[in-house]
């Protein structure tokens, strides 16, 4: 007689991080900062990857919600934050690791030149040398076709015009390259040297 063996087994899902999450590519024992959220379950997921031995930072930049983001990311585990202008980040020189920049929300759209420069160089001065700074942005391909009829989002301008890439060269960090595009999201990483 032959064993029964259950079917559903083979029809349910792996546990899978979030592409977000995976993309980060934060290993556990870094030491983190990221910086605006687009979505607390992202910004926990990446900040969990760090582990016991690492260390995670989230800044936010001042405002009215900035309060209702941080009770947010506490359901999530994350409790270091900082709240203030995002020209002055937390740490001393040299502090983190890597450095995860949401910005699907549009956060960097938001700033202007001079403020997302000033960023940027915080953001320098926090990383560690050889440390990497990954920013996740909408993907320009979230423009047109059914989805802009159904409801889509529109990639901004700031997008449109090149995102973070040509602001990352400009702050120094080299080499700086997409990572790729996926689910809306544009993943893109640079080196401070």
């Amino acid at each position: 007689q032959l064993p029964v063996v259950p079917f559903w087994p083979w029809f349910r899902q792996p546990n899978i991080e979030p592409l977000v999450v995976t993309m980060s590519a934060v290993r556990s024992g870094e030491r983190l900062l990221q910086v605006g959220v687009d979505d607390p379950m992202h910004t926990g997921g990446i900040a969990a990857k760090v582990g016991i031995g690492g260390d995670a930072m989230l800044a936010l930049p001042d405002g009215a919600d900035a309060a209702r983001t941080q009770a947010a990311v506490r359901k999530e585990g994350i409790v270091d934050t900082h709240v203030g202008p995002l020209r002055s980040l937390p740490g001393v020189d040299a502090a983190y690791d890597v450095i995860v920049v949401h910005g699907a929300g549009g956060l960097l759209a938001r700033l202007d030149r001079d403020e997302r420069a000033a960023m940027l160089r915080e953001c320098v001065r926090v990383l560690r040398p050889h440390g990497r700074l990954v920013v996740i942005e909408a993907s320009p391909d979230e423009r047109g076709g059914l989805r802009a009829l159904i409801g889509g989002r529109k990639a901004s301008p700031y997008v449109e015009g090149g995102g973070a890439v040509p602001d990352l060269e400009a702050a120094g960090f080299r080499p700086v390259r997409v990572l790729g595009e996926r689910e809306g999201y544009r993943f893109i990483e640079g080196l401070r040297p």
